[in-house]
Parts: structure tokens; sequence; C-alpha cells
């Protein structure tokens, strides 16, 4: 499927249709099913803004886990002061999940382009529900897609985008790892670096506090959606004596043998970049789709690994597997409809059966084996097609050319046949 002029009203149609749901459910218009999420925003967001504000980051405060540059999320809500603090950051979300429509919209006309991109992005948001717009992660994810869609043609723009992302929320440094060997690699790389160097030195100068995030995010423990509290979610069944509490603003196991998986999850990422790493030294192959593949790659196998699965971090997939679906070149189809049906079933789990999935019930144990196993199945088909394509296909003319003259000007032409998504 490519982009053409009747994808255009067909998308906006039900994207306007399901972000208007959106909206009513999150200014409670509507009240919609599962327990209310928007109190981070309300109560944990606006408190935020309060200290940003008097000069300070929230150092004390160890929900605090975001980069120094996050506090502009927090802030935003200024911009629109005609309405509280709430409804405009849930405008602010709105708009940038416009935003990305429209680049996706956009990138999906041409030779070697194609709709399905836009489609994953228009069912993917609404399929995880409130939660897309009541925190700061569709922010993050515009500034990932728009760093993806114009480093296709400008790295150093890829470079200054993925700094600045990754000092929004960390993730989007990995939006790195696929450009081409090369000049490419050291514009968009050695952008990136003067570029999070400068924002880091300003942030520290302009408060204090700039950095405590680091302390808490190293403290963080197994969080009851993730994949290492599975063992603990069956565990319970047989006698388990550990507890579910609220730790470092998330609901975690607590316990015995808790911070043995907690260490073997961090293992399990730490394996995950060192296979990223040999995928790096080993690929031959880059072709217009490899940024986005691997970055779509890179960040399903960090988050399925990670300590805590967050709901909101399936955004970061949906966006990113929206960028490569609009790459005919890309073979991530599967995985992206995998990420999908995950997103789905992450609003099933959170918030709407959230209470079963603390209680570790049948309904809960469901849930969470269900997506995750979603997860892990996407990112193992991920990182095996990744490999497939960049490590054993035959190097071609055309990206001998693109490592010595990565301006990649060929970025809009299809060169390899379209895989189904």
């Amino acid at each position: 499927m490519t982009g053409s002029s009747g994808t255009r009203p067909a998308a906006f149609v039900v994207w306007a249709l399901t972000r208007a749901v959106l909206l009513l459910w999150v200014t409670k218009v509507v009240t919609p099913p599962g327990f209310d999420v928007t109190s981070d925003v309300s109560v944990i967001y606006h408190g935020w803004s309060e200290v940003l504000r008097s000069g300070s980051y929230p150092e004390s405060d160890v929900t605090w886990q975001y980069p120094p540059v996050a506090a502009l999320a927090v802030l935003s809500p200024a911009l629109l002061p005609f309405l509280d603090y709430a409804t405009a950051f849930f405008v602010l979300a709105f708009l940038c999940d416009a935003l990305v429509l429209g680049m996706l919209l956009r990138a999906s006309d041409g030779p070697g382009r194609r709709a399905a991109g836009v489609w994953v992005w228009v069912a993917g948001v609404p399929l995880l529900g409130t939660t897309a717009y009541a925190r700061y992660d569709v922010m993050v994810t515009a500034v990932a897609v728009a760093a993806l869609l114009t480093g296709l043609r400008h790295p150093r723009v890829l470079g200054a985008l993925a700094a600045f992302g990754a000092l929004l929320k960390v993730w989007p440094a990995l939006l790195l790892a696929g450009t081409a060997r090369g000049r490419a690699t050291r514009l968009a790389w050695g952008t990136a670096a003067a570029v999070a160097a400068g924002l880091l030195l300003v942030c520290v100068a302009a408060a204090p506090g700039a950095l405590a995030f680091l302390g808490f995010q190293r403290d963080r423990g197994t969080e009851v959606e993730s994949l290492g509290a599975l063992v603990f979610h069956v565990w319970r069944q047989f006698g388990w004596e550990g507890r579910v509490e609220l730790h470092y603003g998330s609901l975690e196991f607590l316990g015995p043998q808790v911070p043995l998986v907690s260490t073997l999850a961090l293992g399990l990422s730490v394996a995950a970049f060192g296979w990223l790493l040999v995928w790096r030294l080993r690929a031959r192959t880059f072709g217009v789709s490899t940024p986005a593949d691997a970055a779509f790659t890179a960040v399903l196998l960090f988050t399925t690994t990670s300590r805590v699965i967050s709901p909101q971090y399936m955004l970061w997939l949906v966006g990113l597997a929206a960028v490569c679906l609009v790459l005919r070149e890309s073979r991530m189809g599967w995985p992206a409809v995998l990420v999908v049906a995950a997103t789905g079933v992450t609003q099933l789990e959170f918030p709407i059966g959230f209470v079963h999935v603390v209680t570790s019930d049948a309904q809960g144990l469901t849930l969470m084996f269900l997506r995750n196993g979603l997860l892990v199945a996407a990112s193992v088909l991920a990182a095996v097609r990744l490999w497939r394509d960049t490590v054993r296909a035959p190097v071609r003319e055309d990206v001998r050319e693109a490592e010595a003259e990565p301006a990649l000007s060929r970025a809009g032409r299809a060169d390899t046949p379209a895989s189904a998504p």
C-alpha cells in the first residue's frame, strides 16, 4: 500500500474521531473505563512545575526520574495560560499527536513510501487509552519521529534531535544506532554529542538538582508490569511471601529474591546492548530504512528487558513502528503488528484491569503473559529481521555510494521489493 491522496482523508477522519474520544476522556467529559490516570498530570506534573518555576529541580522527590530537559515538557502548559494546567497539558499532547500524523502523512507520499505507517499511528495511540495523553511521552515520541524522518537526508538534524530527545527521556539516544557508516555517522553522532553536552551544561547551570534523576533511576526495582515480574506473579500462586508497594513512583514487587530478579533484568538489558553492538560492528548493508529499523529494534529490546514497562512506553514503540512502515524497504511489518496488539492489551491491563495485575489473579496473569509475550515475540522477530537484512544481505552498490557520500539523496527511492506489512 503506497501513500495516496485517498489515504489522507480516511486517515484524518479516523484520527479525528478517535482523538476526540481521547480528549473527552482525559478532560472527564465522558468517564472512561478503569480508574482515573490523569492525576499524574493534575497533581504530580503540576507540583513539579511549581518547584521548577521556583528555580530548582524536584531533587527531593524520588518520583522525579527524568533527564533535565524534561522540565520543558512539565512547564509547557504555561504556553496556554488561558487554560488550567491539566487541560493545557492535554491540548499540547493532542497537538503533538497531530504533528506526528502530519509528518507521517507527508512522509508516506512518493516513490518508496507507503501509508501503512500512518495507520499504525492512527490506530496505535487510541489503543493505549487515556494514558496516551496523560503522560508527556507523546511529546518525546514526536521528537523521535521528526528525528528519524528528517535524518533520512540530514544526519546533523537526526543527531541534534536525538540528543534533545535523550535529555527529555533518555531512550531517543537509541535513534543513532542505525546510522550508515562513514560520514553520516560522524555527522549524526558528533552533532548529538555536542548538542547533549551543551544542553546538559545549560541545565546544570540553570538550576540545582538537574542530575538527581540518575540516583532515583538506579534504585528502582521490579515493577509489576515488567517481564521479570512474571516470576513473582506466578510464585505468588505458590505462597511467595513478598508484597506489592508504591516504590519510586510505581507499584513494585518487594520481598525475597526481588533484588536477584532485578539484577537479572539488568543483565538482560546489558545482553541486549551487547547484541546491538555486535550487530553494529558486523552490519554491512545500510539501506534507506536501516536507521528506523535499528532504532525500533533497539528500543524494543531495551523496553522488553527493562525492570519497568510503564504503559506509556508503548507510545515510543508505536511511533517508531509507524516510521518503519512508512518506508517500503522496511521489513518490520510483523513486529509492528505485534506492538500494536501489545498496545491494545496494555490498556486492558492498565488502567482497566490493573487491580487484577496487582493481585496476580488469573485475569492479571493472562494479561501480563499476553502483553509481555507479544513484546518478546516482537523483539526477537525484529532483531532477526534486522540481522538478516543488514549482516547477511549482500552489500549493494547504492549502499557503497551512500557510505561514501551519505547525504542520502536516494532516501525517497525504493531499492528492494516491498515486504508485506
